[in-house]
């Protein structure tokens, strides 16, 4: 259907009375609610009224003047600072903490491989994109030269392999995987 150029559909007739002469539609006002609206103004404005001015039949607040013949009561002196009863400052200052670390225990070196490929150009497509990076890495072909794998490493803790992977992944380079390896 053509949107832009369709016409308008014909304005219907006012059925009765004289043509041209627009009547209004009569509303018929409900009394019993403006009846109800008007008693509630009246009654939180009479609420309103009575919180500000309090209760008008309450007796006026009776206040006690002190003669000034009389002397003014003295104040009571503030107490003395009580000396400090805490003695772990001084114990913490002389004490000395033993901590037991044990020895990491290096495992057999890590490998990270971030691809592997049947085709020699797309491993040396992805080692430059590492190389690019500040990573140096190798290609090992295997079972005979069907697949070339793309290695980085060794490295002698794990920690030192999450963070060559992780400066990777800042690189769009997903999908390294570390490895105990022996090449």
């Amino acid at each position: 259907m053509d949107y832009a150029n369709r016409k308008r559909p014909p304005q219907r007739k006012p059925s009765g009375g004289k043509k041209g002469s627009k009547k209004a539609p009569e509303r018929n006002v409900p009394w019993g609610i403006v009846v109800l609206a008007i008693i509630l103004v009246l009654a939180l404005v009479v609420g309103l009224r009575f919180i500000a001015g309090g209760n008008p039949n309450a007796p006026e607040p009776v206040t006690q003047e002190v003669p000034a013949s009389q002397p003014q009561p003295k104040a009571e002196p503030i107490p003395e600072k009580p000396e400090e009863r805490w003695q772990y400052i001084e114990e913490l200052e002389n004490l000395e903490v033993e901590v037991d670390v044990p020895e990491r225990e290096l495992g057999p070196p890590k490998l990270m491989q971030c691809g592997s490929f049947r085709k020699r150009a797309d491993a040396e497509r992805l080692k430059a994109a590492i190389a690019m990076q500040g990573l140096e890495s190798e290609i090992y072909p295997s079972n005979g030269g069907t697949w070339y794998r793309v290695v980085l490493g060794p490295y002698e803790t794990k920690r030192a392999a999450e963070a060559d992977r992780h400066t990777l992944q800042r690189a769009s380079i997903h999908g390294c995987q570390i490895w105990n390896w022996n090449l």
